[in-house]
């Protein structure tokens, strides 16, 4: 199992990032956990792109997607650079809770003349025999659904695929199936990991599981969540890896605890 870590070592702490919605060529993500998967961003001055992003040049054809993702996340973090002093408040604030997005990553006609569109969305609000179907779906086992309906309640943020498909001669009958899922729990401070990654085997190869990874990284920087991580399998690593995840950074390894009967 390793243990990833991602950097993006630039500019103050970031107010808003740019939401752009994305889509890529392809992608296997039958993931959801067996390696430890880290992402740090670093508070520091601005630095050369050149320096920020080794080998940035050299993998900006092979892996656009990823260059322009970052890129946007640079951007945000370099919006605000002069250093602020700010008085602590009298009385604590109120945590906001995460604002949800619904962005429609792409949209096809199928010959029938039905429109598919494909909804990512970080509401969370997923059915728990939705879940479970998907799941079947990609071979995972089986869960009690009171504690996925408890993991589901509990997690910071709960992202969502959703295939919603119109009809031309039936207006008002949209059906919609669940076809993607990630989660994250946080302490709303510093820390978030990613569980439970998952993409309807009939929609993978298409870049929706980068996409679902993108786009929660992107929500949840946005709630100024810098060090994030995930579990990933063995065969998924290099997945996780062209996001831009680091393995075992600096030595750092993941350590797991089971009870030993």
């Amino acid at each position: 199992m390793k243990f990833l870590k991602i950097e993006n070592p630039d500019g103050e702490e970031e107010e808003e990032c740019t939401t752009t919605s994305t889509t890529s060529t392809t992608t296997s993500v039958v993931c959801g956990g067996a390696a430890f998967i880290s992402c740090n961003f670093q508070v520091t001055p601005p630095i050369p792109r050149q320096l920020l992003f080794p080998g940035a040049r050299r993998n900006l054809k092979v892996f656009q997607l990823k260059a322009s993702f970052w890129d946007s996340i640079r951007a945000g973090f370099l919006k605000n650079n002069a250093t602020q002093v700010i008085e602590p408040p009298s009385t604590p604030p109120e945590e906001e809770e995460p604002l949800p997005q619904e962005i429609v990553l792409f949209e096809k006609t199928q010959p029938d003349g039905t429109i598919e569109q494909i909804l990512f969305s970080s509401g969370g609000d997923v059915d728990v025999y939705d879940l479970q179907a998907l799941s079947d779906k990609v071979g995972w086992p089986r869960r009690p659904p009171s504690k996925v309906a408890a993991a589901l309640k509990n997690s910071y943020m709960v992202a969502t695929l959703h295939s919603m498909r119109k009809s031309p001669d039936a207006e008002g009958s949209d059906q919609m199936e669940l076809i993607g899922l990630a989660r994250a729990t946080s302490d709303h401070a510093f820390n978030a990991t990613i569980w439970d990654v998952l993409v309807d085997p009939n929609y993978q190869g298409q870049g929706l599981g980068k996409a679902l990874v993108e786009q929660m990284i992107r929500a949840l920087l946005r709630k100024d969540i810098g060090n994030i991580t995930l579990f990933a399998d063995s065969q998924v690593v290099e997945f996780y890896r062209n996001l831009g995840f680091e393995p075992d950074p600096d030595g750092i390894k993941g350590m797991f605890w089971y009870p030993r009967y």
